[in-house]
């Protein structure tokens, strides 16, 4: 089984399962033959992606961005000030977490300690 997310413009609309043998070319899993199958039932441009982020960094969820310069799924924004590692395609914030349990407070730019953590 595989997994390929559906594009509008950049943003990840829809994720659907393809079973193997739609993917299949010479016994070699094909992205191409799958994209094919996605968009012979719905249409549109589509993208392979991964649980377990072996291709693209992330698993495309609805609502993330395809970076076609990156070729990544990029999550949602979590908060303003953050901005993207165009490394590993995760958000940073402005100032790393401190070790523990702590939540981001976009007020203050600091992070808050969380209680009994």
């Amino acid at each position: 089984m595989a997994h390929f997310a559906k594009l509008e413009g950049d943003l990840v609309t829809q994720v659907i399962v393809v079973a193997n043998e739609e993917l299949m070319v010479d016994g070699v899993e094909s992205e191409a033959k799958g994209i094919a199958f996605c968009q012979s039932l719905f249409g549109g441009e589509w993208k392979q992606t991964s649980y377990n982020g072996s291709i693209r960094k992330h698993y495309a969820g609805f609502g993330y961005t395809y970076n076609a310069q990156l070729d990544a799924f990029i999550p949602p924004k979590p908060y303003p000030s953050w901005t993207l590692n165009e490394t590993t395609c995760h958000w940073d914030a402005p100032i790393p977490m401190p070790e523990g349990a702590w939540s981001w407070d976009e007020n203050s730019q600091s992070w808050v300690k969380i209680n009994g953590k």
